[in-house]
């Protein structure tokens, strides 16, 4: 597994009730520092116009090089800014949707300066709040006409787009991982694909094994983002706080269907000591892998040929150390 941390996560998060965030605001080379020292981690994913820019890309490069840190992916910072609010791809404005355009594009070019592989497009601001807002119609083919000229332009780059079903609008284009999916097939580009974010899908009432063995069916599933809640929100917690089997099975099925990109996290730990919230993702997930190929990953395949869910909570109870 090939582990990978969000820099920002790292930093001062904040939220709308305290805009000026629950701590202080370390430098970059300090939350690079703190992402080395977390056993496993080889990467971080950089935020266009947030962590990286044109103006300090070369030196950012030379930070994570000089810290063992490759560049997992970038995403561009198409929802934290007031061009954005009314949609970025969807924007009735034509001229915001050649923005946005840029924007990515940009952002591609920074990924060639990191030696990045995937830009990982979030577009959290393209969606509706109330019934006869969303154009579905134009707003779809706006999307495909702007996500497909990005693919065109970094061909070598992989495209990967970022499902949520609701945040910052109450409801996203890109809200599950069958309609994110159609839509990456429908661009025709090899290049585009899907990012899982793990709270995410619980949060769209997925089954996160299932939205994964889909994506990676059709040869879709580009990156991964782990994290954790409770279902209603995207709450952004330490992995396994509140979902244990779920995540278990997602591993199995990673692993059964050839799963060969970034485990990365991303998170906001708003009140915990962050380098430790991070850290503590790792070690679950790296953890309970090790456990369950220690148990023995045949006993998994029985149970799933069987489907015997009694078998499955005995093989649980086994993985757990229980009786």
């Amino acid at each position: 597994m090939k582990y990978s941390v969000i820099l920002g996560n790292l930093g001062n998060t904040c939220d709308r009730f305290l805009s000026t965030g629950y701590k202080d605001q370390p430098s970059k080379l300090k939350m690079v520092r703190q992402a080395a020292s977390i056993p496993g981690v080889a990467a971080v994913e950089l935020v266009e116009n947030w962590d990286v820019t044109t103006k300090n890309a070369v030196q950012m490069r030379r930070i994570l090089t000089d810290n063992g840190l490759a560049c997992s992916s970038i995403i561009p910072d198409l929802f934290a800014q007031k061009i954005w609010g009314q949609g970025s791809f969807t924007s009735r404005n034509p001229s915001v949707r050649r923005k946005a355009v840029e924007a990515v594009k940009k952002a591609m070019d920074l990924c060639q300066q990191m030696d990045c592989p995937t830009i990982n497009i979030w577009p959290g601001q393209d969606g509706y709040d109330y019934c006869f807002q969303g154009d579905f119609e134009r707003g779809h083919d706006w999307l495909l006409s702007g996500i497909t000229t990005c693919a065109e332009y970094g061909p070598t780059l992989k495209v990967a787009l970022e499902y949520k079903c609701k945040e910052p609008r109450t409801h996203s284009y890109f809200a599950r991982a069958a309609d994110t999916l159609l839509f990456a097939l429908e661009t025709g580009r090899n290049n585009v694909g899907v990012t899982i974010d793990t709270g995410h899908s619980l949060a769209a009432g997925e089954n996160m094994a299932e939205a994964a063995s889909l994506l990676l069916r059709a040869g879709k599933l580009f990156h991964l983002h782990f994290n954790d809640n409770y279902r209603s929100w995207d709450d952004d917690m330490i992995v396994g706080t509140v979902h244990g089997v779920e995540y278990a099975e997602l591993l199995y099925w990673l692993n059964r269907l050839g799963y060969q990109s970034w485990y990365s996290m991303d998170q906001y730990p708003y009140r915990e000591d962050a380098r430790g919230a991070l850290n503590a993702s790792v070690r679950f997930i790296d953890g309970l892998w090790k456990k369950m190929r220690a148990v023995g990953l045949s006993q998994f395949d029985r149970v799933v040929e069987k489907g015997d869910a009694v078998e499955m909570s005995a093989l649980m109870r086994k993985l757990m150390g229980l009786r």
